[in-house]
């Protein structure tokens, strides 16, 4: 039997899979709600997972704590399989600095108050850093 095989078997329980990444019941199922794991379902609808869907709730856990929202993991998540299925190893998601025209129009959009209830305001020194003398 292949590693790959190996490592795709669903083997995990719940109960399991919660101790060995330390996330709750509801993060996972949260998780696979997103469609970011997708483990295997028995005839009585339990949740199995494999080595490789632990993986990547720890790799999810990992991103969360630097700060990374589920739609960013989700696409660095889709840009990986999709490197994986063109024969290239995958790519981790890189941060573009934004080009002087669009930090201009993001900073006008802040302090003109088009800003969301989610979106943290800039403060009045904060700007300066982004702007040369």
């Amino acid at each position: 039997m292949s590693d790959a095989i190996r490592r795709n078997m669903a083997l995990f329980p719940m109960r399991i899979v919660m101790q060995l990444t330390d996330l709750s019941a509801r993060q996972i199922r949260y998780y696979e709600q997103h469609e970011l794991v997708k483990p295997v379902r028995t005839d009585s609808n339990q949740r199995l997972f494999s080595f490789n869907d632990v993986e990547r709730l720890l790799e999810i856990k990992k991103h969360l704590e630097k700060g990374i929202n589920i739609a960013g993991i989700k696409r660095m998540i889709h840009q990986a399989a999709d490197g994986e299925r063109m024969g290239r190893e995958p790519s981790a998601l890189k941060r573009q600095e934004p080009t002087d025209p669009q930090l201009h129009r993001l900073l006008k959009q802040q302090l003109n108050g088009g800003n969301r209830l989610d979106q943290v305001s800039l403060n009045q020194g904060d700007i300066s850093t982004y702007f040369k003398r």
